[in-house]
């Protein structure tokens, strides 16, 4: 029986290392298809949008079962709790990723992004990637340092997003308001995408040691 149950929690952190595989490769190949008006790649990031959500449930199937039957305690408890909240990050983030691909199918074959911002979103969307990437090793080696480390990797996101509003108030756009408001949208989907990976990590680090980011003070390096 209590094989059984661990297999199960187990079962819940493998759903939550794949659920952040597939959110991240979504978030690359849709900032490919926006910058490349690619119709087909952006239809397939917001199809391949159903596998995370179907990842959610079974998941969220699982935790519940455990609540339900094992009634877990102390640090299993905070297992189960905490990747419940996890999971809804990452969904949200597939979400993200499918919102990009859709302004990307919404202005086909024109390009949603102008030119002279092409660099700016493509390096948000590549930090989007890395990101979750660096999310999903985290979840996989609950590694605490790393997930404490991410908040200061997402600042150069933020810079981005501040690059973006700078681009935009420049008296020199004349991309009109249509382009103005995809362009806002795109950057608020980027910097909310990294913000649910560094929310995963700052979660693993309440799932790890039972103090939530902001309270947890590391050990001092041994002598």
């Amino acid at each position: 029986m209590r094989e059984a149950y661990h297999e199960e929690l187990a079962a819940v952190g493998e759903g939550l290392v794949e659920m952040a595989r597939l959110v991240g490769s979504a978030i690359g190949r849709a900032t490919t298809a926006l910058i490349d008006a690619d119709l087909e790649l952006a239809e397939s990031v917001i199809t391949a949008d159903a596998m995370v959500d179907d990842l959610q449930r079974e998941i969220e199937d699982r935790a519940i079962a455990l609540l339900a039957r094992q009634q877990p305690v102390a640090a299993d408890l905070r297992t189960v709790v905490t990747s419940l909240r996890m999971s809804a990050d990452l969904e949200r983030s597939g979400d993200l990723a499918a919102h990009v691909a859709k302004l990307a199918r919404l202005r086909f074959p024109e390009r949603a992004v102008p030119g002279g911002l092409h660099r700016t979103v493509l390096e948000m969307g590549q930090l989007a990637q890395r990101l979750m990437a660096q999310a999903a090793e985290i979840l996989l080696t609950r590694d605490v340092d790393a997930a404490l480390q991410m908040e200061q990797d997402d600042d150069r996101m933020d810079e981005l997003h501040r690059m973006i509003f700078q681009h935009l108030l420049d008296d020199r756009w004349k991309h009109g308001v249509e382009t103005a408001v995809d362009v806002t949208l795109v950057g608020r989907y980027y910097e909310r995408f990294a913000d649910h990976a560094v929310s995963v990590a700052r979660r693993l680090v309440y799932l790890v040691t039972g103090e939530h980011a902001d309270d947890y003070t590391p050990d001092p390096p041994m002598l």
